[in-house]
């Protein structure tokens, strides 16, 4: 296994965060800081693993055999303490390893509070699979690659470039921008954002199935109705009890031999809806006050010289209720697409 211990940048402090001390002291300084590490089986697609409590990640694709990772550390002398003492070196450090054709940066167990600058640049061969986790949030870019993509996040805008695998993206808060080279069979596309636009961009000729939901947004398409044939639904609750179907919405459908329960079956699908929308709206509350208290914590630790809390795992997205649902096929069906958003447009667009 290839091990390499390295100085990071501190990460930001409006949030949570991990540790133990690192292995290396890092010097302060304002060069970029560069560092390399291969593949054990170059002749194989690779995956790169990247855990990062706070920061900006950009990502792209080249003709290369091996990982490159690029950073700066700002100067310590900026970043002062609250007892008045100089700091002539940091204690943060990320690290880069290898193992089984699986290269993982870890940046999420060692950091200080109080800085906003952190940020990797990092290009992998074009066949890298990747797979990012950020804790609290930042900005991610990923480009050029063919590998399979899969991106969590809690706060940041998500963009990706050129890229022609499989893609599942979540994000708490925040937009997701998407063009898609070349839709591929067997590699299905899924992008989830709680709060925050969503923009995809796929050929013209591209063949899917597509399901784009909203709840509270528009769903726009340039595709013209030959080449993307749908159906639309509005959904608050979807009940089927005996002869009873219910579609409640602005445009709802009802097949009954009884009033009465239509009437109930309505009453009650709204009910439904309305607790499982609450429930998601508290599941976000209490996911933000728990990240914020958290933190509060952990930078009273740290000015006190004791130990900081460790990284909790990201909390899962708020089950998703309600909301207007467009499914169909381009250019007659292929690849599936799934896109969800809770607060914000969901647009599909033909690449130019």
């Amino acid at each position: 296994m290839n091990t390499i211990r390295l100085p990071f940048l501190p990460l930001v402090a409006s949030c949570l965060l991990a540790i133990a001390p690192a292995a290396t002291v890092a010097r302060a300084s304002d060069s970029p800081d560069k560092n390399t590490i291969k593949f054990s089986d170059p002749s194989k697609p690779g995956t790169l693993r990247i855990t990062i409590a706070m920061g900006d990640i950009r990502i792209r694709g080249a003709e290369t055999a091996e990982v490159a990772v690029s950073t700066e550390m700002p100067a310590a002398t900026d970043h002062p303490r609250s007892d008045g003492l100089r700091v002539l070196s940091e204690s943060s450090s990320y690290s880069l390893t290898e193992k089984d054709n699986v290269v993982i940066l870890d940046a999420g167990h060692e950091f200080n509070f109080g800085r906003n600058d952190s940020s990797f640049d990092i290009t992998v061969p074009r066949t890298t699979n990747v797979v990012i986790s950020s804790s609290f949030g930042g900005e991610v870019s990923v480009g050029r690659i063919t590998g399979d993509i899969e991106i969590k996040s809690l706060n940041g805008e998500v963009v990706l470039e050129d890229v022609t695998g499989g893609a599942l993206v979540e994000t708490m808060n925040g937009e997701i921008s998407a063009n898609i080279q070349t839709l591929r069979e067997g590699k299905p596309l899924s992008f989830t954002s709680m709060n925050g636009e969503i923009d995809l961009v796929v050929p013209a000729d591209a063949k899917a199935n597509v399901r784009l939901r909203t709840q509270n947004g528009a769903i726009l398409t340039d595709f013209d109705d030959k080449s993307l044939v749908t159906k639309t639904e509005s959904i608050r609750g979807k009940l089927k009890t005996g002869r009873v179907i219910v579609n409640v919405g602005p445009d709802t459908s009802v097949h009954s031999d009884s009033s009465s329960e239509v009437r109930e079956s309505v009453r009650a699908a709204i009910r439904a809806g309305a607790e499982a929308a609450r429930e998601a709206a508290e599941a976000m509350r209490e996911a933000a006050q728990a990240a914020r208290e958290a933190a509060q914590e952990a930078r009273d630790q740290t000015e006190a010289g004791g130990p900081v809390a460790p990284l909790p795992p990201l909390p899962p997205l708020p089950p998703m209720t309600g909301g207007k649902l467009v499914s169909g096929t381009l250019n007659g069906g292929g690849t599936e697409i799934h896109v969800t958003a809770m607060n914000g447009d969901v647009t599909l667009r033909k690449a130019k």
